[in-house]
């Protein structure tokens, strides 16, 4: 078995060599606003969901599949902002505890 070794080195280089530096703009965003914003998207996938299930219900949609994939990501969202909740609960209490 050989190895052309030309063919390597004409291989296009990957990483950060041929990238072209773009500048950060950084923007200042709380933690309420994220929290927030997460809310009302778990909010909106619930709406949606019911949405689609009062259309099913009344004969509008026919489409099973499309309610029930809709009250699943409702379900995963809502469970997952529920841990994360937890999360940021039992943190504030492990930062309660701390002596000082």
């Amino acid at each position: 078995m050989s190895i052309n070794i030309n063919s390597v080195a004409n291989m296009p280089k990957l990483g950060m060599a041929n990238a072209t530096a773009k500048p950060v703009q950084k923007t200042s965003t709380s933690f309420g606003e994220v929290i927030n914003d997460a809310i009302n998207k778990v909010n909106s996938l619930q709406v949606e969901s019911d949405q689609k299930t009062a259309d099913f219900i009344s004969g509008v949609s026919d489409d099973i599949h499309s309610v029930i994939i809709a009250g699943s990501k409702a379900d995963l969202a809502l469970q997952m902002t529920l841990q994360v909740r937890n999360k940021v609960m039992d943190a504030y209490k492990e930062i309660m505890n701390m002596q000082i």
